[in-house]
């Protein structure tokens, strides 16, 4: 962490973690941090910095570092370069791309390191595409068909489910790719699911598949994001059904190797703190 003063770091310190400065743009304090350190699960933030540059770059020296300090395995991140998925009709996801470019550099390296492409966050669809439009009337709402496959994760319950089971598999994992997802959900079923815990409240709901332009106003108004990002986040939505959040792969492979069970949409809904009160 960069400040391990702060609040998050204490509470991992108090459970026995030994909480160590680092930071992405200071290549000297990463050493500090991964030096003797078996394995090394590397994050960055796309939306900190809104560069997919400044990311890779950022990527690429935890990766240095870890080759310099002879991390035995690196978990890095990922996500798809949909730009190639796509053969150039979605060229503008570079929140996906970036990452893609570190991955490519790492194995390039030569550097024993596995490959976390997390889903579609749960987390994104509650209060925004999920939500009460005006007196009780709920409705999911996305520029995407109602039969496009979306890889559901709990993030905040499970990447650390999935990144143990990495580190656990450690042999058969390296230089392969695990894909974080519980199960692909089209919009029919998460409001279904939606219903089936909640029927008074999903008696009137619906799912209505936004026009991209309409998708692209609300995010500017909600978010305050510059065009390119919304076209960025309209063009992540299309990935979807037109080529596949992870491109047609299959999730039970990546799910085989937990020894703990992945979040369903209904488990997640069911404790999600906007939905309280709702029956």
């Amino acid at each position: 962490t960069r400040d391990p003063s702060k609040d998050s770091a204490r509470a991992l310190a108090s459970l026995g973690a030994e909480v160590v400065a680092g930071d992405f743009n200071d290549k000297q304090s990463l050493h500090a941090a991964i030096k003797g350190a078996w394995g090394v699960f590397s994050v960055t933030n796309f939306w900190e910095l809104f560069s997919a540059e400044a990311e890779a770059a950022q990527g690429k020296a935890v990766a240095d570092v870890c080759k310099a300090e002879g991390v035995k395995h690196l978990i890095w991140s990922s996500l798809f370069n949909v730009n190639k998925l796509s053969n150039g009709v979605l060229p503008g996801v570079v929140h996906f791309d970036g990452k893609a470019d570190v991955e490519d550099y790492i194995r390039s390296l030569g550097i024993p390191a596995s490959f976390f492409h997390a889903g579609f966050y749960m987390s994104n669809l509650p209060g925004q595409s999920l939500r009460d439009m005006g007196e009780g009337n709920w409705a999911l709402a996305m520029p995407n068909p109602a039969d496009a496959p979306i890889p559901l994760f709990d993030a905040a319950a499970d990447t650390g489910k999935f990144v143990k089971a990495i580190f656990l598999n450690h042999e058969k994992i390296l230089g392969k790719s695990i894909y974080g997802a519980t199960a692909y959900y089209t919009p029919t079923q998460i409001v279904d699911e939606f219903k089936e815990l909640f029927p008074n409240t999903g008696k009137k709901m619906g799912f209505s598949q936004l026009p991209g332009d309409v998708f692209k106003s609300i995010v500017g108004s909600t978010t305050g994001a510059p065009e390119p990002i919304q076209e960025a986040l309209l063009q992540n939505m299309r990935l979807l059904k037109e080529f596949g959040y992870y491109g047609g792969e299959k999730l039970e492979p990546s799910l085989a190797i937990l020894t703990e069970k992945a979040t369903t949409w209904k488990e997640f809904a069911k404790k999600e703190p906007l939905f309280a009160g709702l029956n």
